[in-house]
């Protein structure tokens, strides 16, 4: 392997397109529309941040999910999710929830404040055909569990995934996730990734280069835009002048057939129709 092939280059950039969810909370989609219908494994992601309340203050009010899991990342304000079979928790900024739908739930994720900054993630991820009816769960992680480590000029918190050594606390789930959500100084860092897995990075703050191992390959990504990495390459170089963040994210590709109907993913048109049946019927959580 070349010294240039060890590092992942950006193979394509899209910036996200405004639009509503829930109950006409006011988001960003970045995956999940046109430019970008998927990303195999990962289905969508949403980029919610205002301090209007009237913008997101309905929330997501009780909705159901089958067939993938649902990760909740608050980088501000609070978010409360209860479910159809009585669990309950709060979103606190900087925790993250990851909840694995499998065969069914019906949640709801509603703000806890009424007035000032709730700025977020929410990603969806596929599941393999073997866990789509797996059983339901929450990982509910709080701020205080997710390890920050520095690297170079870089505090990175890791919600998933391995750093140095530091583990995040989100648990093994079948795409074996990274999470990382970056803070760069003004510097550079290199941050560690596995070849093979689909990996993407969406900056949410300023700018940064990434570059192939040398300056004079850099390649731009501003505030508002997600680049999609390459498979080969082990590891991820970027620098900024000014500083920047960005969250960092990969999985392994599940390379399934891919049938959706809004919040139902399954593999065959058979499978989603069995799946409205359910919830029409009552019975989509039994």
């Amino acid at each position: 392997m070349t010294q240039q092939s060890i590092y992942k280059t950006i193979q394509k950039t899209i910036s996200g397109i405004a639009t509503s969810d829930g109950a006409g909370v006011s988001l960003t989609r970045i995956i999940g529309q046109p430019a970008l219908p998927r990303l195999d494994p990962f289905l969508m992601l949403d980029f919610f941040g205002s301090d209007n309340p009237g913008e997101y203050i309905e929330g997501f009010p009780p909705h159901p999910h089958r067939g993938f899991q649902t990760v909740t990342y608050m980088l501000a304000g609070q978010m409360r999710h209860k479910d159809s079979v009585g669990n309950e928790g709060l979103i606190k900024s900087g925790g993250i929830q990851w909840m694995n739908a499998g065969k069914g739930i019906i949640h709801e994720e509603m703000p806890e404040q009424k007035h000032g900054l709730l700025k977020g993630f929410q990603l969806w991820v596929n599941l393999p055909a073997k866990d789509k009816l797996s059983k339901p769960n929450y990982q509910d992680i709080p701020p205080e569990q997710v390890p920050e480590v520095k690297v170079d000029d870089a505090k990175i918190k890791i919600l998933a995934g391995n750093i140095d050594d530091v583990e995040g606390p989100v648990k093994t789930t079948a795409i074996a996730p990274t999470f990382l959500d970056v803070c760069l100084a003004k510097g550079n860092t290199t941050v560690p990734l596995k070849a093979g897995d689909t990996s993407f990075i969406y900056v949410y703050e300023g700018s940064l280069e990434v570059q192939a191992g040398h300056p004079s390959s850099g390649q731009t990504l501003n505030s508002g835009q997600l680049a999609v990495l390459s498979t080969q390459g082990e590891k991820l170089y970027v620098s900024s002048t000014k500083g920047t963040k960005f969250i960092l994210v990969s999985g392994k590709p599940i390379n399934e057939p891919v049938v959706q109907y809004g919040p139902f993913v399954m593999n065959t048109q058979k499978e989603i129709v069995d799946a409205f049946n359910d919830y029409q019927n009552g019975t989509l959580t039994d």
